[in-house]
């Protein structure tokens, strides 16, 4: 199952991107997909029905913003770091442990993380999240995981479990 769905998510991704319907592109198209779908279908997401889920589509448009929000106000932090006389930096490695279950939550949370400026996962050991960060706001696992990913997971958890 998790290969046909790789094979109709990669069909539907070709046609977006080639935005063409001659059919020696349809063809190739569905070759590509085929190969992919028996290659990489192994390692699709376990329960690949949920993609197909109204309800998550709309927690991931919510999502966007969000993380664009913080992702913003991240690099204006960072910006401010930078360009200040005294570059006030704090860096260190923290560990945060994420409620989130599926790898494949984890993996954007971890992802979130290090596409926001100042922070970037360092490692996903089962539960726990290693987390660079340039500015140690919060030694406390439970309040630096409020400030860095509770956002992120509230939205994550909708959208992947």
């Amino acid at each position: 199952m998790r290969k046909v769905i790789f094979f109709i998510v990669a069909l539907i991704l070709w046609f977006l991107l080639t935005f063409s319907l001659n059919y020696d592109e349809i063809i190739v198209g569905v070759v590509v997909s085929l190969l992919s779908g028996i290659i990489f279908g192994g390692y699709f997401i376990e329960k690949p029905i949920k993609i197909f889920q109204v309800h998550r589509w709309f927690w991931l448009l919510v999502y966007i913003p969000i993380f664009a929000y913080k992702c913003l106000e991240a690099n204006l932090d960072v910006a401010l770091r930078v360009l200040h006389p005294g570059m006030p930096l704090k860096p260190g490695i923290i560990k945060i442990k994420t409620s989130l279950k599926t790898d494949i939550a984890k993996t954007f949370l971890a992802n979130s993380i290090t596409l926001t400026p100042g922070t970037m996962t360092c490692e996903i050991d089962g539960d726990t999240l290693y987390i660079h960060w340039i500015w140690i706001k919060e030694e406390d696992e439970e309040k630096a995981k409020k400030i860095i990913a509770q956002t992120f997971e509230k939205y994550l958890k909708r959208i992947f479990e």
